[in-house]
């Protein structure tokens, strides 16, 4: 476990401080915005590591690009990700945890781990876009 600076208790704080998922230059812009000093790579290096200690969950957007969100350490969980507004739903995936064990164990893997993030466009995203047609 890596020292609490104060960049890295900053960088946590900001990050439970978002709801959804948030970029690292996001964070950073924020963390800019109300004073603080700190540099992008440290706010890179910080939400790396929170992600790694399973403080903060971490996903790729579909254009590539890690987000990161803070999360209750300890739990295995899956996600609904609206594409459109970033909405985040944790859900249980039991099917999932099942299919992942089976697959790994019928080819010989052992201590197999996984993540799977659905995108997608939450309820009132889709309203909006049968609106907007």
């Amino acid at each position: 476990m890596k020292r609490n600076t104060w960049q890295r208790e900053a960088v946590r704080e900001a990050l439970g401080s978002n709801e959804g998922f948030v970029s690292a230059q996001s964070l950073h812009s924020t963390l800019r915005d109300t004073g603080s000093p700190i540099g992008l790579a440290t706010v890179y290096r910080a939400l790396a590591d929170l992600a790694v200690e399973g403080e903060a969950d971490s996903l790729q957007s579909l254009e590539g690009e890690s987000l990161y969100r803070a999360c209750t350490q300890g739990q295995h969980h899956h996600h609904l990700i609206c594409r459109n507004c970033g909405l985040t739903v944790e859900i249980e995936a039991d099917a999932v945890e099942l299919w992942a064990q089976s697959v790994a164990s019928e080819h010989g893997f052992t201590q197999a781990n996984h993540v799977v993030d659905v995108f997608g466009l939450c309820a009132e995203c889709t309203v909006q876009t049968r609106l907007a047609r």
